[in-house]
């Protein structure tokens, strides 16, 4: 007999994409996932003369297979114990679960399923967002073919009240409308619903049961959402973890902002999770990374040959990150002043966009890799000071006959609140390519309009020759690069050309990609994208632990500070562009606030 040490190579298992792990790396497993094809590495001692492909035939499993109908309609094949090796000992898989893992012999379709727990099912979160999110996902071929959606949360609720409930928000994509009714009420059919105490063991262990019923035997992948306050995150997770993860595939925990209040508070959370989870895990989400223009900015950039060279303080004057909302709090003040805008937005939304925006190229698109290049930024970071921050908060209007309420007027928010429901600042990073460059953040409510965007203000054109064509305001003719992340998705660059005619009069005018005008396919919500990402264990528009504590280290001194001064913020009308001390902090920075002008 003859030593060797090979791998065989079997049938493997496939999802929608070929790097997709749908497969666990469970310690209790002991195959290794190779892509596109998955091999069993071992070391044998073979019988003389006995060659790969004998071996691959001989080490297969016999068994007997039956079939049964599984509660969400799908058929389960069932294999009966693989009978013992001969020969001295052939290859066997020393994993109770192995013949759920490895594909049916016949080239069937392979023994894998995915549950999806929404904890905190009743909330408005699951209801607007993440149930008709996965409908999306279901409705455009993107889930699994074996897949159960279960809600969890305090109200008592049957699984009927549930489908009723969640059939309240579906809707289809609007170039495939033909099957609507059909597919929503498939869809509908593996929605399920679980009642029970989001700190109780006992009621994770029902939820378990419940799981593997509509599992039917298959390799269990399971997905949390947890769509409930920060505050029971680890009482969720705790019971979760020990009563119903996966035991022969992989168990994952999305995690809702905020990440804390501050950077010990974010600190004790990440370490509270991590006594039951492993960070690979855990899926810190922000709905902001999940939006189409912000997922473009890298390919614009580092795709694009005329970008990437312009990308630095060289050519860039300034960037501006602005968020605003057209209403108030409009009684969910409780949350909000608790706190406040500089959280609820700049620390998470605004301040990872800037990150991507500012990193360095990566070494590949892997996540680790971008999320390496982002902290990078984080760190480079220049302390926040309070004379580079404006906070303000809307007051009561009348407009057209309405009356628009103050924020203290909402009853949810304690009278006398000092909470900003606006901020602006100055952020700067101190490194090669952005020394000096003023990064200006701008978030608010209650404002004149709705709107997310980058802007990308570049310098002035040194010895212009057509100056004294154009105006003695030379910022009326800076280039600048706008990418409106919503409403309109549009990227456009302002760039200056001559009027048509005899004389030499110059304009300003838009090289303009407006999506909707240029695809026909409807734009994909955030969350689509981020519960899709997460089933296939992609992580790069997730935040890790470290990014998370550099954004805190940066904002925390800032939040302290204007919370033990009891800085009185400055008030602005309902509707308004904001205080005013905003324009006079963009004028001592040099900078005019993009989208306040004429051809914004």
């Amino acid at each position: 007999m003859s030593s060797f040490s090979s791998s065989l190579s079997c049938p493997t298992y496939r999802s929608r994409t070929s790097n997709s792990p749908f497969l666990s790396n469970h310690p209790s497993s002991l195959i290794n996932v190779v892509d596109p094809r998955r091999s069993l590495s071992f070391h044998y001692a073979s019988p003389q003369g006995l060659n790969l492909d004998e071996l691959c035939v001989r080490s297969q499993r016999k068994s007997v297979q039956s079939s049964v109908v599984a509660q969400d309609g799908s058929v389960v094949t069932k294999s009966s114990p693989a009978e013992e090796p001969k020969n001295g000992g052939l290859l066997t898989i020393p994993s109770l679960e192995a013949d759920k893992v490895v594909a049916e012999s016949d080239g069937g379709e392979p023994q894998s399923t995915v549950s999806i727990t929404v904890v905190g099912a009743s909330g408005d979160l699951a209801k607007k967002k993440i149930f008709p999110a996965l409908f999306a996902l279901y409705y455009e071929g993107y889930l699994p073919e074996h897949f159960t959606i279960f809600g969890y949360a305090r109200s008592k609720m049957t699984d009927a009240e549930l489908r009723d409930m969640v059939s309240k928000t579906l809707t289809c994509r609007i170039d495939k409308r033909a099957n609507c009714g059909e597919k929503m009420e498939e869809f509908l059919k593996r929605c399920f619903y679980h009642s029970g105490q989001y700190d109780s063991q006992e009621h994770f262990v029902a939820l378990d049961e419940k799981l593997k019923e509509h599992e039917g035997g298959r390799l269990s992948n399971r997905l949390f959402y947890l769509s409930i306050p920060p505050n029971i995150f680890v009482d969720a997770v705790k019971c979760a973890s020990s009563s119903a993860s996966s035991v022969n595939g992989w168990t994952r925990v999305i995690v809702e902002k905020p990440f804390g209040r501050d950077a010990k508070t974010s600190a004790a959370l990440t370490k509270s999770l991590k006594q039951y989870l492993e960070e690979d895990q855990i899926f810190r989400i922000d709905h902001y990374l999940g939006k189409e223009l912000v997922e473009n900015l890298s390919v614009l950039r580092f795709s694009n040959l005329i970008f990437e060279p312009l990308w630095s303080r060289q050519y860039i004057r300034n960037v501006q990150f602005i968020f605003s909302e057209d209403f108030g709090t409009e009684g969910r003040g409780g949350y909000f002043d608790n706190y406040g805008i500089i959280r609820d937005i700049m620390q998470n939304h605004l301040l990872q966009i800037l990150a991507l925006f500012a990193m360095e190229t990566p070494v590949s698109l892997d996540a680790e890799d971008i999320r390496n290049e982002k902290v990078k930024v984080l760190r480079s970071m220049r302390p926040i000071q309070l004379k580079d921050v404006v906070i303000g908060q809307y007051k009561s209007h009348s407009l057209g006959g309405v009356t628009y309420p103050s924020y203290t007027d909402d009853k949810t928010v304690p009278k006398g609140s000092l909470t900003p429901t606006f901020a602006a600042a100055a952020l700067f990073i101190d490194n090669a390519r952005w020394d000096g460059v003023p990064f200006l953040m701008k978030a608010g409510k209650a404002l004149n309009t709705r709107s997310a965007e980058i802007r990308v203000q570049f310098r002035h054109v040194p010895g212009n020759l057509y100056n004294r064509n154009s105006g003695t305001d030379l910022d009326q003719t800076t280039n600048e690069l706008v990418i409106r992340v919503q409403p309109d998705e549009a990227i456009y660059l302002k760039i200056n050309n001559k009027v048509p005619g005899l004389g030499m009069r110059l304009d300003r005018s838009n090289l303009n990609l407006l999506y909707s005008a240029r695809y026909s396919k409807e734009i994909p919500d955030a969350y689509e994208r981020l519960l899709l990402d997460a089933i296939e264990g992609e992580r790069r528009l997730f935040i890790r632990s470290d990014e998370l504590d550099a954004a805190w280290a940066l904002f925390t001194p800032l939040l302290k500070e204007i919370e033990e001064k009891k800085t009185i913020p400055e008030f602005y009308p309902y509707g308004s562009r904001g205080p005013v001390g905003a324009h006079y902090l963009a004028a001592k920075h040099k900078v005019q606030w993009g989208d306040l002008s004429l051809d914004q």
